[in-house]
């Protein structure tokens, strides 16, 4: 016998662990959005020096995406593509532009809690100050815990973080003359975020109705005033593991950063599964764009591109492509894929898996029938804009195009995954078609 929806949600309230094995309905959502991760940064993307043994494992029980994309190659953009549901060619800014969510804007948060979802959010905004329109709690989020201005997410000791609108004293971090650099450098800025972020999983859990949590982490990204200051932007409490090895201080910080990031995701799924909701919740893992090269770091010295074409600010895959692992015990499948994805598709997903008909002007298409083992569209194609720069990807094949101003290159990506190639003028219709879906954009 299949209980109605409202006689479920009264027997989670009273024990969680009455999910396991049930059909998940509305399952609770977690999209987990690091910071300049790169595609070969994890074991399981193929990182051979760095330890990621959770997220390797996470992978290994859950499905991994080969061909997912970031919706930009630098933040703040790529941060309003999975909220909104939108590409670059229809968001309001395609770059690190300074910019604020407006009053009434339709993002993935405010679809959730307008049907009744518990919203969360833990990290880095970067999309609306304290009293603003765009400020998280006015874009759909119940709770935010984290940092409201970007370039102040660069300091993991700042002063203060935000709960909600009111700033919460850091103990012990003390302000420099220099921007964003801290003379007295005590409480962690990504372990308070990290503590705040569990605390408001049993908070959502223990209230029994589903729940969403935005965890956008700022590890591994660098602090780019403390590199130019200090000669390493990469901060970090300790090196840990990487103490002894004979490398650069800022790639001891770099790897240091990686595995402190893969624990704290072990521990969200340890404590998923403490509650016994585990098999009722979706948890997505990527990255909002490809590896840095900043603060003393270099992304040659860990392979953080893996086999790809450039990095961070860079429309080649290297700066796009980023890892994504979708874990959802029961539901998921253990497996890979190469579905050719990106971060406007979370909006429509998350709407489809919580019973909701997603905005008619979403540029995304649902993956949620992959996640269930069923049949899956797939896009015309992925867009992305970037200054002087435009790339398409065929959304049915490994065609992939780079426009600079009218140049356009021309790459098949199964046989030339390093965009090393360009095969414009033996494909000129093919050519012709990236650039009419460019020219469409403009």
């Amino acid at each position: 016998m299949k209980l109605p929806p409202f006689l479920l949600a009264a027997v989670a309230a009273l024990c969680p662990i009455a999910h396991v094995g049930a059909e998940p309905s509305r399952p609770n959502l977690i999209y987990i959005v690091v910071d300049d991760l790169g595609y070969g940064d994890l074991g399981c993307y193929g990182q051979e020096v760095i330890e990621t043994p959770r997220i390797d494992r996470m992978a290994a029980e859950g499905l991994r995406f080969t061909d997912h994309y970031a919706g930009h190659t630098v933040c703040r953009p790529s941060r309003l593509v999975f909220l909104t549901g939108k590409h670059t060619g229809h968001t309001a800014i395609a770059g690190n532009d300074k910019y604020e969510l407006p009053s009434g804007e339709t993002t993935v948060t405010s679809i959730l809690q307008n049907n009744g979802y518990q919203t969360g959010g833990a990290g880095k905004w970067a999309l609306g100050a304290a009293g603003s329109p765009g400020h998280p709690n006015r874009q759909g989020f119940d709770f935010f815990y984290g940092y409201l201005d970007q370039s102040e997410a660069h300091n993991f000791y700042p002063e203060h973080l935000y709960r909600n609108e009111d700033k919460e004293r850091l103990p012990g971090n003390v302000a420099s003359e220099h921007r964003n650099v801290s003379k007295e450098k005590v409480t962690y800025a990504h372990t308070r975020i990290t503590e705040e972020a569990l605390a408001y999983i049993r908070r959502a859990a223990g209230e029994g109705g589903p729940f969403y949590l935005n965890l956008t982490w700022n590890v591994p990204h660098t602090n780019n005033e403390a590199g130019r200051v200090e000669g390493d932007g990469q901060e970090i409490p300790d090196y840990g593991i990487y103490a002894d090895r004979d490398w650069p201080d800022p790639e001891k910080g770099f790897a240091a950063m990686v595995t402190l990031m893969d624990r704290d995701t072990g521990l969200i799924l340890d404590l998923l599964k403490e509650l016994g909701i585990e098999r009722h919740t979706l948890v997505v893992f990527t990255s909002d764009n490809g590896p840095h090269q900043e603060g003393g770091h270099k992304v040659d010295f860990f392979d953080s591109n893996g086999p790809l074409k450039g990095y961070k600010r860079s429309l080649h895959d290297g700066g796009i492509r980023v890892p994504m692992i979708a874990w959802w015990p029961g539901t998921v499948k253990p497996g890979v894929t190469d579905h050719p994805s990106a971060f406007w598709d979370w909006l429509p997903t998350a709407c489809e898996l919580a019973g909701i008909e997603p905005p008619e002007d979403t540029d995304g298409v649902s993956f949620a029938p992959l996640l269930r083992g069923g049949k899956q569209e797939k896009h015309d194609h992925l867009y992305w804009r970037w200054g002087k720069f435009r790339a398409v990807r065929d959304g049915d094949s490994t065609w992939k195009a780079v426009q600079t101003d009218k140049r356009l290159a021309l790459y098949k990506l199964d046989a030339d995954l390093g965009e090393e190639n360009d095969i414009a003028a033996e494909h000129p219709e093919i050519a012709a078609r990236m650039r009419g879906i460019i020219a469409g954009y403009e």
